[in-house]
């Protein structure tokens, strides 16, 4: 099923705070605070300053999931290294049925926006519904310099499987272009129904769902203005390194 809803051209836009790369460098100071991002998008994700915990934001309100799985509110003043964030209106509405892992939700979702002509562009979306299983991870905070995302996960992650759970995940999809910007393909993270637990996705197994998402032509990015930011060697080749933190890892399980 197709609906089409109306969408001002001022908000066909991902926000953006700071880069992927960057916070897999080690980069996690705050650039702009929780508050200012909801200023600019009710649907996203992304990381709090010294990567503690894993953000979600949904229906205009930003969630933490702390080491634990463990789901808040937070504070306006909330700093935030990384996130995207976009207005989610739901151009694209379609059921999901038995979706058995990850990758077959990941291509079934690149099916869909193939549909709308969207593989180059970028894509924010909402799933809404039961899961047989979730297979998700979080992080307490780091306070680092210049140490990678992978060494921080290695020491502080947890990871968990949530079970026969009603909820949503929020993802965003960038072209293999963007590569560096935010990752590549499907990034993932999970809210239960009753906002008491979520985390970064590493498997999910769906048993009926109802997708809301928008293809999106325009990004703007706001990068640290700190002189610290500028001792990153940006131009490194990071994608083992970021697919590597994408994955399960039996560190601080």
């Amino acid at each position: 099923m197709t609906d089409i809803l109306s969408k001002d051209s001022k908000d066909n836009k991902i926000y953006q705070v700071s880069t992927l790369q960057a916070l897999a460098l080690g980069y996690s100071r705050a650039v702009i605070s929780a508050g200012e991002l909801l200023k600019e998008g009710d649907t996203g994700l992304g990381t709090f300053e010294d990567v503690n915990g894993e953000m979600i934001v949904m229906d205009g309100h930003c969630y933490r999931a702390d080491q634990n799985g463990n789901v808040t509110v937070v504070e306006p003043e909330t700093g935030v290294p990384f996130a995207a964030v976009a207005k989610l209106y739901g151009e694209q509405q379609f059921a999901l049925k038995d979706i058995k892992d990850i990758d077959s939700l990941r291509k079934e979702l690149t099916r869909k926006i193939e549909e709308v002509f969207g593989l180059n562009s970028m894509h924010i979306v909402r799933i809404d519904g039961e899961f047989e299983m979730v297979n998700a991870r979080s992080e307490a905070p780091y306070r680092s310099h210049h140490i990678t995302l992978k060494e921080v996960l290695g020491r502080t992650q947890k990871s968990f499987i949530y079970e026969n759970i009603r909820g949503s995940l929020v993802g965003v999809y960038f072209p293999d272009y963007l590569d560096g910007i935010n990752m590549p393909g499907w990034h993932l993270h999970f809210l239960s129904e009753d906002r008491s637990k979520g985390g970064h996705v590493f498997d999910v197994c769906i048993r009926d769902g109802t997708a809301k998402a928008d293809k999106i032509s325009n990004i703007y990015i706001n990068l640290p203005e700190d002189a610290a930011f500028d001792t990153y060697a940006l131009k490194q080749n990071l994608k083992d390194e970021i697919k590597s933190v994408e994955q399960v890892c039996s560190a601080g399980t």
